[in-house]
């Protein structure tokens, strides 16, 4: 009686190892095809005609962009100088205590360097990627803009691209490759490898 009561639980406890082990082998494939799909859009470059490139905000610090945004924002301007839009929108809010905005900061370099304020938006809000494009939706819907090139670093352009869709816009990526994510393989792998668990965060959060 004994060997016949342990041969039903040894069944049962073989279906668990053999579930968990599914489970695993599922994560990882889900996990590891989206990783290779986020480096896919990080090498893509698209530049179509658009009505604004939006540049995706980064830290800055008292007013000035940080080297990742500095290469954003510089890749922005290159797109404009090629008539890929006709204008430049700046996103990206504020930390508590500081007196400067991602945006802002974006919209003063560009005018720096030689692009008119009649051809920059600031929305100076939101305090990530979701937020800031959400932000930008009402400003940009009442000037009847709804094409968009992204700039942002390679690995966040799937993320981006898929917030941007997902709120309505018709979103391409051009992609700055001369920012810190871009610095090495092994710098590459570690924003890739991050992006991926962001980007299958969003989705289980804003299916």
């Amino acid at each position: 009686m004994a060997v016949t009561g342990t041969r039903p639980r040894r069944t049962w406890l073989r279906r668990v190892v053999l579930t968990i082990g599914v489970l695993v082998l599922a994560a990882v494939v889900l996990f590891a095809g989206t990783a290779v799909r986020v480096w896919q859009v990080g090498r893509e470059d698209h530049r179509p005609t658009s009505d604004a490139i939006l540049v995706l905000g980064a830290a800055q610090y008292d007013g000035r962009p940080s080297e990742t945004l500095t290469a954003r924002l510089d890749h922005a301007l290159l797109l404009w100088q090629e008539h890929v839009a006709p204008v430049v929108v700046t996103v990206g809010g504020n930390r508590p205590g500081d007196q400067f905005t991602e945006a802002g900061t974006g919209l003063t370099y560009l005018q720096q360097h030689g692009i008119p304020a009649a051809d920059l938006v600031a929305v100076r809000s939101g305090n990530d990627t979701y937020e800031s494009l959400k932000a930008a939706k009402p400003v940009l819907d009442r000037r009847g803009w709804h094409t968009l090139v992204l700039v942002s670093d390679p690995w966040h352009e799937l993320r981006s691209r898929t917030m941007a869709d997902d709120l309505g816009f018709r979103a391409a990526t051009s992609p700055t490759h001369t920012g810190p994510a871009s610095h090495g393989r092994p710098t590459e792998l570690h924003y890739i490898l991050r992006e991926s668990a962001a980007y299958l965060y969003y989705k289980v959060h804003h299916p």
